[in-house]
């Protein structure tokens, strides 16, 4: 099985995608197109390195210090039977597994391909990024809207349950001369 990445390697050593220090699997595609989005050369569904899945396997198995894998992109769930077989992988090493998509949980909930990619992954970081929400005091999102969902205790209960430690936005005054935009 193949899969369009906007990097032909995992990232490591990342401390921002998520808790802990991970791996990053940067997926190609995306029609979300949001604006002021921080990766728009991931954009284009043509455009990265196909590779095959077995790849991002053998990347997986070199992982030494990274305590989970980050799945982000692009939208990972425009190729959804590939992050999944790299997302059970991951699982089966020990490796608690996050997802950033546009979609929201409840798009994608009830639909089966997804739902079995849901049963593979931890944490999902949903909604797509809206500029006028864009916060620097939140914490692995960009934008208010966005949830940290607890995807187990979501699937068990039937409805949304995020991460509560991130629910609190943590409002600190930031000098505007630290401000880069």
């Amino acid at each position: 099985m193949k899969i369009r990445l906007a990097r032909k390697r995992l990232e490591r050593g990342s401390i921002v995608d998520g808790e802990g220090i991970r791996a990053v699997l940067w997926t190609q595609g995306c029609s979300h197109n949001c604006l002021g989005c921080h990766n728009p050369e991931t954009h284009s569904f043509n455009d990265g390195y196909l590779l095959d899945i077995e790849e991002v396997k053998k990347d997986i198995d070199s992982l030494d210090i990274e305590d989970g894998i980050t799945l982000t992109g692009g939208d990972p769930l425009y190729q959804v039977e590939a992050v999944n077989e790299i997302a059970k992988y991951a699982k089966k090493k020990g490796l608690n597994v996050w997802c950033y998509t546009g979609f929201t949980f409840e798009e994608v909930y009830n639909i089966d391909k997804y739902r079995k990619f849901l049963s593979n992954v931890d944490v999902l970081v949903d909604g797509e990024f809206i500029l006028e929400q864009r916060s620097l005091s939140t914490i692995f999102r960009g934008s208010k809207n966005q949830r940290i969902i607890n995807v187990k205790e979501s699937l068990k209960k039937n409805k949304v349950c995020t991460i509560r430690k991130y629910d609190e936005v943590q409002e600190k005054q930031i000098k505007s001369e630290y401000i880069f935009i």
